[in-house]
């Protein structure tokens, strides 16, 4: 694999850029391998990539039904943030966080990470509590935030109303190492590191059946023929109940469809992430200049990814309040995603009554954010049957009644 750089591509210039390889070989599946990995999203190549980068294992596979990235990864709003409330969820998600910061440079890839910091608005006296609370819990667990004024939101977004009819602005919860990514480049990065490695990418090829012998799993039956592996990780997100019921076990997990939408491009007005939890709104600008807007997942279970006017109306009309000057702007388009959602809004990455299959899945409305840290996290637990990140994060808390609560911190704020 030839290194990106900037005298890469003068060199190229000079030659007319008929020397670039491509970012990742189009691989046929082999009969066997060490790991197959369902899902070629961003949780599913992370994982493939710290299994080889952290422990050697590059006999993989990463199948994918669509196309690489198609799914959730390429239709969220990129926001990273890890300012959770209860210390599990801290942990993994200030890991990918601090994993982003130097991700490009591993990778060798730019994934344009903008650490221009996340604001999340309080609107209401409870709102002002339950920050000051979270605010002190992340002290406790190492993660940089604070608790900034009115005067102090204003002067940072200043395009705000801080005097709404209905929700006045009481001040924020601020965390300045929080931003966005591109979520393309982060797919096309880890499937070209992965490829560089040896693994195979296969898309367009569909799971159909997973193999199974004396209660171990022995591989997946697939559109492209039959593939033996030693160990399976499920990373399908949305699909994770379709192919865990062909595995021969259910989830607690219900789908849902998250919306989103961006403006036709303007000058640059807002250089940061803010959200509005009590409005069910948040927003930040691409740099494109559009306007990327987001709220609340749909009431009712779907696997819909499409967007709805009366999504995008509510959104819209609760964001106004706050800010309104976006009542000028025109919606260029808006679009779904399935998000996989658990009765306490935490994920799952766990091992399965199916000895050596392994599922990452429920990261709801937060998936993005959380990639490499998950990537970490379940590589190690395939690699060596446990990991003091995923730890907590068992499919059986459910039955133990060790709920991890984060309904507040996932509701609408991403």
């Amino acid at each position: 694999m030839k290194r990106y750089s900037a005298f890469a591509v003068a060199r190229e210039a000079l030659t007319g850029h008929k020397g670039w390889e491509r970012a990742w070989r189009k691989a046929q599946p082999k009969k066997r391998y060490d790991v197959v990995i369902v899902g070629a999203g961003g949780h599913g190549l992370a994982t493939a990539y710290y299994l080889g980068k952290r422990f050697g294992i590059t006999n993989v596979a990463i199948i994918e039904k669509g196309w690489l990235g198609g799914g959730n990864t390429g239709r969220n709003t990129t926001i990273i943030r890890s300012n959770y409330l209860q210390d599990p969820s801290a942990a993994i998600y200030e890991k990918a966080r601090s994993l982003y910061e130097t991700l490009s440079q591993d990778l060798n890839y730019n994934v344009m990470f903008s650490p221009r910091g996340v604001m999340m608005l309080a609107q209401t006296e409870h709102e002002v509590r339950g920050y000051l609370r979270t605010v002190h819990a992340n002290a406790l667990q190492g993660v940089k935030t604070r608790f900034i004024t009115p005067a102090e939101v204003k002067k940072i977004v200043p395009i705000i109303r801080l005097d709404g009819p209905r929700y006045p602005v009481l001040g924020a919860l601020w965390q300045d190492r929080g931003g966005t990514a591109r979520h393309d480049a982060v797919a096309w990065g880890y499937a070209r590191a992965c490829s560089a490695m040896g693994m195979d990418i296969i898309q367009k090829c569909e799971v159909t059946g997973v193999r199974q012998e004396a209660g171990r799993v022995t591989g997946v039956q697939t559109t492209k023929g039959d593939i033996a592996c030693d160990k399976l990780g499920i990373v399908v997100a949305g699909h994770s109940g379709v192919v865990a019921n062909m595995a021969g076990f259910r989830l607690p997990i219900e789908c849902v469809a998250l919306q989103a939408l961006v403006s036709e491009p303007i000058k640059p007005v807002m250089d940061c992430v803010v959200m509005a939890n009590t409005v069910h709104g948040y927003m930040s600008q691409s740099d494109k200049g559009e306007m990327v807007i987001g709220g609340g997942a749909d009431q009712f279970n779907n696997y819909s990814q499409r967007g709805s006017f009366h999504h995008v109306e509510e959104t819209v009309r609760a964001l106004i309040e706050t800010f309104p000057m976006l009542s000028r702007l025109k919606m260029l388009r808006w679009w779904g995603g399935i998000v996989d959602m658990t009765g306490d809004r935490s994920p799952i990455l766990s091992k399965t009554p199916l000895e050596g299959c392994f599922i990452n899945c429920g990261w709801g409305t937060g998936g993005f954010k959380a990639i490499p840290g998950s990537g970490w996290g379940f590589a190690e637990l395939m690699a060596k049957g446990h990991s003091p990140l995923t730890e907590e994060f068992s499919m059986w808390r459910f039955r133990e009644g060790k709920f991890i609560d984060e309904s507040v911190a996932a509701g609408v704020a991403h």
